[in-house]
């Protein structure tokens, strides 16, 4: 029998025994490797006896043999493939830990020798660099020779691969895994300007990890509670996965903790100005500001230095507070439709002053029956902004119920506009910030988008800020596509109510009304008369009211209706109140101060004085959605002799309601029903009755006010809503 023929002989007899007979059998093969030392399957058949017993330390000596004596067997390369892949799988079952504890067994030199072997049979470029990073982790000493190759094979394979976000397997393993082991080697010497290159790829990913769109991670997302998902700081704690890793890869923890944790290590190892001790956002960026101040005093070579310094500490400064302030006010863009019952807020002009700057004694209302002769009092028949208002330094109210966090919010917008004003302080700065976010396509970035319009709107350069909006418009209608939110949502309309504010600065009102009758479509009906939205109105005794003020308001149509309607109202009572007849802006001042009431009191005076001092009146929609009480009555009395005996026409379609083939209650039951229809919008609207009013059409009037105080209990908001989709065309052409 030939030695092979006899070594086939003796494996196969101790195979035969493993079952019956182990110590047998390992007799067997003991005699049999005594024998033949070179045979590679006597030793493997010993190694697999001892790996399917779990016997870890015998099974690893004999790997540890098969290794250095049979380098170039298939069948050893197998076996550390398998216990490479326990080494990097999360998985916790107990042939994953037989494997791992079998590994550990190995002498270091061994381990390093096997893993840079294992790493060259890799072919694939992720598995490759798992492979040479469990070698980084475990011995630190090859990070100088191995480290940054590593990163440039990853970097460059991002490239290759051609990934749509930075957000991707390659870029994730160099940030998060590689950079660290490279920058905090000392031994590992980098030149300035690849250091910078690493900063900004890590600040471009962690960036968009913290700020990724929520329907990517509901692709994979599992179940959270409501609870973990309310602050932002806590959203990496949501189940993602990056394409390429698996899950417990591809969580992060703090991510903007690492990222400034990077700056302050590239700026030691670049001898920036840099402050011992751990800085909160302000100190650093009264730190660069002071930076700024003599940074044209330096040499080329420093003046590069501090500028890259000033750039990305201002930037990451900017981004961290532009975030959590976008984060506070609109949740659902970085948690889904499923975020906590905090409601988006959207930062609005204040129009409070709308119903003019007299303050209101509501215990001093005058009720009908008064006499002419009394003064009415005067309200101001147009909102008397400031120009000089729109400075740098503006109130922004919230209310306390509608943000938590509000003076934290408040701090964050702070710091995000002060970091975006130092970036375009000077020419160098604002070239490089500008270069980055070109490089990283920011102006594709929604969250980004809403807050550079609020810092717009906030600076009151509302034209540059109508420009935004647009651009915001388009933003949000693709994002839109993409969520589960509908875009009919009221959140999703943003651009459309800051545009309106902003065209209403501009004394814009036809576009502004345009765009508020727009908003009117998305309203969830019916709102509660008595569901006001609190305010926190200034108790300051003076007559004026500065218009600087800028309030973040609920972007639910409980809030956002009442404003609109403010804004209409200040739109046409401008018109109402000039020194021209406009009975049409007129009446639509009268049916829009029924909100709020009887906050407009003073400039309801103000019209019925007008209309007194014109003797007549004609609005034919006055009874359509003129519901008020106080309202009814003060007309019912201008019909009066006390009254002034005003001659108003009122009623729509007069000529109908003269007819006497039919009886007058059956005609109000058919012409007054709650809901009317539209009016007639054509060019004989304003058809009026003869002069002599007949006795059949003073008793319509009086059967339409008691048919009108009937209504008196309807939802004024569903009426409102209403007159503002009803009478669009109307309402627009009146402000054209």
């Amino acid at each position: 029998m030939s030695a092979q023929g006899d070594c086939e002989f003796l494996v196969k007899r101790a195979r035969e025994l493993v079952q019956g007979d182990l110590w047998a059998a390992k007799a067997w093969l003991i005699t049999a490797r005594s024998l033949y030392p070179n045979d590679f399957n006597i030793q493997y058949e010993m190694y697999s006896i001892e790996r399917n017993a779990e016997r870890t330390a015998s099974a690893g000596r004999l790997l540890y043999d098969m290794f250095v004596n049979f380098p170039d067997q298939p069948v050893v390369w197998r076996e550390i493939s398998v216990i490479t892949s326990a080494l990097r799988n999360d998985s916790q079952d107990k042939q994953t830990q037989f494997l791992r504890g079998l590994f550990e067994t190995l002498p270091g030199r061994v381990q390093c020798e096997m893993l840079l072997k294992a790493t060259e049979q890799c072919f694939n470029t992720l598995e490759r660099a798992e492979m040479l990073l469990l070698l980084l982790r475990r011995f630190p000493e090859t990070v100088v020779q191995h480290g940054v190759g590593l990163g440039e094979t990853l970097l460059e394979a991002e490239n290759i691969e051609d990934q749509e976000s930075p957000v991707n397997c390659f870029r994730k393993l160099f940030v998060c895994d590689v950079l660290p082991l490279i920058i905090n080697n000392p031994d590992v010497r980098l030149p300035a300007n690849l250091l910078y290159k690493y900063l900004n790829k890590a600040a471009e990913f962690y960036i968009n990890y913290v700020t990724r769109p929520a329907q990517t991670e509901n692709q994979y997302q599992g179940s959270q509670d409501a609870s973990d998902l309310v602050s932002p700081s806590k959203r990496s704690s949501q189940k993602y996965i990056i394409e390429g890793l698996t899950e417990k890869s591809s969580q992060i923890t703090d991510p903007w903790e690492r990222v400034f944790k990077i700056l302050s290590i590239v700026g030691v190892r670049c001898e920036w100005q840099m402050d011992i001790g751990r800085r909160n956002f302000g100190d650093i960026l009264l730190k660069m500001k002071d930076v700024c101040r003599y940074i044209s005093n330096y040499d080329n070579e420093s003046h590069a230095k501090y500028k890259t310094q000033v750039v990305y500490s201002t930037m990451l400064v900017f981004f961290k507070n532009a975030f959590q302030y976008v984060s506070s006010i609109q949740p659902s863009l970085f948690q889904g439709p499923n975020a906590p019952n905090q409601v988006p807020l959207v930062l609005l002009e204040d129009v409070f002053n709308v119903y003019g700057d007299t303050d209101i004694e509501r215990s001093k209302h005058v009720h009908k029956k008064r006499k002419l002769a009394e003064g009415r009092e005067k309200t101001m028949s147009s909102d008397d902004e400031d120009p000089s208002a729109k400075g740098k330094s503006r109130l922004i109210t919230i209310n306390a119920a509608d943000l938590s966090n509000s003076i934290e919010v408040q701090e964050s917008f702070r710091l995000a506009r002060e970091s975006w004003d130092l970036l375009h302080s000077m020419e160098s700065l604002d070239k490089e910030f500008t270069r980055i976010c070109v490089s990283w396509k920011t102006d594709a970035w929604l969250w980004l988008r809403i807050f550079l319009t609020d810092m717009i709107i906030y600076q009151g350069q509302y034209k540059k800020a109508i420009t935004s909006l647009h651009h915001l418009a388009s933003l949000q209608e693709s994002h839109s596509q993409q969520q589960i939110i509908g875009q009919g949502s009221l959140e999703n309309q943003r651009a459309l109510i800051q545009l309106a504010s902003c065209h209403f600065a501009l004394g814009e009102y036809h576009l502004t009304c345009e765009k508020v009758l727009d908003i009117m479509c998305y309203m969830v009906l019916p709102i509660q008369e008595g569901a006001k939205v609190q305010e926190e109105h200034p108790t300051v005794k003076s007559k004026f009211r500065k218009a600087t003020e800028l309030k973040l308001w609920p972007c639910t149509s409980r809030a956002i209706m009442p404003y609109c309607l403010r804004l209409l109202l200040a739109c046409f009572k401008l018109r109402a109140f000039t020194d021209n007849r406009d009975d049409m802006a007129l009446g639509h001042v009268v049916v829009l101060l029924q909100h709020e009431w009887p906050r407009g009191e003073n400039l309801f005076l103000k019209a019925i004085n007008k209309i007194c001092q014109q003797g007549n009146f004609q609005y034919e929609n006055f009874f359509n959605y003129v519901t008020n009480i106080d309202m009814l009555e003060e007309f019912a009395y201008l019909r009066t002799q006390e009254g002034g005996k005003i001659h108003l026409e009122l009623l729509p379609n007069q000529g109908m309601l003269i007819k006497t083939s039919s009886p007058p209650l059956g005609l109000l039951q058919q012409e007054f029903i709650p809901v009317l229809q539209p009016s007639m919008q054509t060019a004989d609207r304003h058809h009026t009755v003869t002069r002599g009013i007949t006795k059949g059409v003073k008793e319509d009037f009086r059967l339409a006010m008691e048919r009108q105080v009937s209504r008196c209990g309807e939802n004024l908001m569903t009426v409102l809503h209403r007159f503002c989709i009803n009478e669009k065309i109307l309402l627009l052409q009146s402000l054209t």
